[in-house]
């Protein structure tokens, strides 16, 4: 029993025991309760030591005793009906206050009023009006000053606890939202910054103090006024910051290796605690992402409100955003087709709590197999097609072109034929900037389905067909299987390296939902024929975007998380472009997006040329296949692959030699 109990000793006193205040648990309610009686039971009998020594004439109609149960009584009612003990005492506030100030009033008022109502029925009092006021204020003074007590101590051990690690931050912007976002950090627990000031653009607000922190007008650099300040890490939580803005000043801050954080907008949340669950370090798409794209959404609704839809790729990254965004338009049915079976699983467990009352369904099937999608264009009239079903990475496709034929080219010919076969309204495509000038077999087929689509449409119209095939095009999309910024992230995690496959290549980049309402818009604004290209601004070195996906993730690049260059991938190129040399661009009712003025080819010549290809794709003729897809897509040139040598001994390439 001695053995026990002197191991039980060392442990408490152990320093890996030591008493966390963190992990003490709540109060029961009684308990509170109790503690509130007693600390009015004490005002009580300080009131009636303080009224001893300033008079002798107390009223004799109750008892000392019966006084003071009949006020401690009163109380207890109101402390119930106002609910003070509910609270928890570590998270006091000032609606805590109000509840106790409240409750003391009215138990005031009810005491004053009995005290005369028994005057006026017999002619005696109970209390002296002056006990009265100094009992209110006493209580109301005790009650609050214990929450306030416990409050502060709770708060002083919990800051200077052992092995706790804060990041000392400041918050750009002085508004409610940064106020709040500092009230949330402040309760956050475990407590993960320790708010250093604010910095503010607003120079009313300059030279005050917020929640006992100093403000600073943003006259310096932001890093010169956090430093100034002995601070970190920075807050973000302005909103009314541009894209420009906010990338010089994160710009600043990772040049002078201060931690960036982003805060959300506080009406968006319910409730502190989550708010500040919801400061999390900043991303690379926060900065990437643009201003907001405002389109008109009535021309979108009289396409797809009561229509049914058919998305196909529905499971991939863009395909599940185009179902997203279209199941918001209330369709009268949403199709839903794909060949990858659980991410279709997902995407109708997500859909189904999202949207309810949608009716939609799920359909597996590979675009390639004609005979089940007729059968699906014979059973549903479909008003409008979105075709995101595609092959897409770049090396794969390159070893294995049949497949990108398939996929890309089959498939779209497949749904294109039916879509006119069974009068479809719109049939929307969405392609790739690898399809202009293509140096690889994934932008190649791209294009091919892209002439192929354009050509059906024109020959099409002449014999009268309703349907309107549109065309998107755009770059590298933020989040999307296979995005560069994903396989950054995670190599990040598992300490480096990142891997980069030359030091000059760049992209253009947009965020998936910018992808997406594009898709939506050129369906909604296509006459047929076009394809649909968007300003995607200037482009991204990928050099850079590592180097700042590593700093804003806390490390120093080639030192903590090295970057490692691997060499050209089969078939990548340094750039990519959104139109061809014979291009021209239109404009249309919005700054971002323009039409690529294309030449539509021959329909026979290039429906030939698609069955050609398709047929030796069948035979699984990886070099044949390629060949011919030089003879339909001339500007297909080879890069960093197998395939150069067709080049080489092609006529274009030797007469272009020739001109050189």
């Amino acid at each position: 029993m001695g053995k026990r109990l002197n191991y039980a000793l060392k442990q408490i006193l152990s320093s890996e025991s030591r008493l966390d205040i963190r992990n003490i648990k709540y109060l029961p309610r009684w308990a509170i309760l109790a503690i509130d009686i007693f600390i009015i039971m004490v005002a009580d009998v300080l009131t009636i030591l303080a009224l001893q020594d300033l008079t002798d004439n107390f009223y004799d109609f109750l008892s000392a005793p019966q006084r003071m149960g009949l006020a401690l009584g009163v109380n207890i009612v109101y402390f119930i009906v106002f609910r003070t003990y509910a609270g928890l005492i570590r998270h006091s506030s000032y609606v805590d206050a109000l509840k106790i100030m409240l409750a003391c009033f009215s138990t005031f008022c009810t005491l004053l009023a009995i005290n005369y109502g028994t005057y006026a029925l017999i002619g005696e009092k109970i209390y002296l009006v002056a006990g009265l006021i100094f009992y209110f204020l006493v209580s109301f003074a005790l009650l609050f000053l214990f929450r306030l007590t416990v409050k502060q101590v709770y708060e002083y051990f919990k800051n200077t606890q052992k092995n706790q690690n804060l990041q000392k931050a400041v918050i750009f912007g002085a508004d409610e939202n940064a106020i709040s976002i500092a009230g949330a950090l402040e309760i956050e627990h475990p407590k993960r910054f320790e708010i250093k000031g604010f910095i503010t653009n607003d120079n009313s607000r300059r030279n005050i103090r917020i929640l006992g922190h100093p403000v600073i007008y943003n006259g310096l650099k932001i890093s010169q006024e956090a430093i100034a300040l002995g601070a970190t890490a920075l807050i973000l939580s302005e909103n009314t910051l541009t894209a420009e803005e906010k990338f010089a000043v994160v710009e600043d801050c990772l040049e002078h290796d201060i931690k960036v954080f982003n805060a959300p907008i506080v009406s968006s949340y319910e409730d502190e605690q989550s708010v500040s669950h919801k400061v999390k370090s900043l991303q690379i798409e926060d900065l990437l992402d643009r201003e907001p794209i405002l389109l008109n959404k009535e021309n979108k609704k009289q396409q797809l409100t009561g229509k049914t839809i058919l998305v196909t790729g529905g499971a991939g990254s863009i395909g599940s955003e185009i179902v997203r965004q279209v199941a918001e338009y209330k369709p009268e049915l949403l199709l839903i087709l794909d060949q990858a079976e659980t991410p279709l699983h997902n995407l109708q467990l997500e859909i189904q709590t999202k949207f309810p009352s949608l009716n939609f369904k799920c359909i597996i099937c590979d675009v390639g197999n004609k005979k089940r999608l007729e059968l699906l264009f014979k059973r549903r009239e479909i008003d409008v097609v979105y075709h995101a079903a595609a092959y897409k990475h770049v090396p794969l496709m390159e070893e294995n072109p049949h497949e990108a034929v398939f996929v890309n080219i089959l498939g779209t010919k497949n749904l294109s034929d039916l879509a006119v076969k069974y009068d479809v309204g719109h049939f929307v495509m969405v392609s790739t900037d690898k399809a202009v000038n293509p140096s690889n077999v994934m932008g190649a087929s791209k294009r091919a389905a892209e002439m192929y689509v354009q050509s059906l449409y024109h020959s099409c119209e002449k014999d009268g067909a309703i349907t309107k095939f549109i065309t998107t095009r755009f770059g590298n999309v933020l989040g999307s299987n296979g995005s560069v910024v994903p396989l950054f992230r995670k190599q990040i995690e598992k300490g480096g390296p990142v891997t980069i496959t030359h030091p000059d290549i760049i992209r253009y980049f947009m965020t998936i939902p910018e992808a997406c309402q594009l898709v939506l818009e050129a369906g909604a604004m296509g006459n047929g024929g076009e394809i649909f290209i968007f300003d995607m601004g200037e482009p991204v070195k990928i050099m850079d975007l590592a180097i700042k996906m590593i700093k804003l993730a806390g490390y120093i690049p080639n030192k903590q998380v090295k970057i490692k260059i691997t060499g050209l991938r089969p078939g990548e190129k340094l750039y990519e472009e959104l139109l061809s040399d014979k291009s021209k661009t239109l404009p249309t009712h919005h700054k971002k997006i323009m039409i690529a003025e294309d030449l539509p080819g021959n329909y026979e010549e290039i429906n030939a040329a698609i069955e050609k290809i398709i047929r030796s794709a069948t035979k699984l003729k990886g070099h044949r296949v390629v060949g011919e897809l030089k003879q339909l897509v001339p500007e297909f040139k080879s890069n960093n692959s197998a395939f150069e040598k067709l080049d080489k001994a092609s006529p274009v390439h030797d007469q272009k030699k020739k001109i050189s």
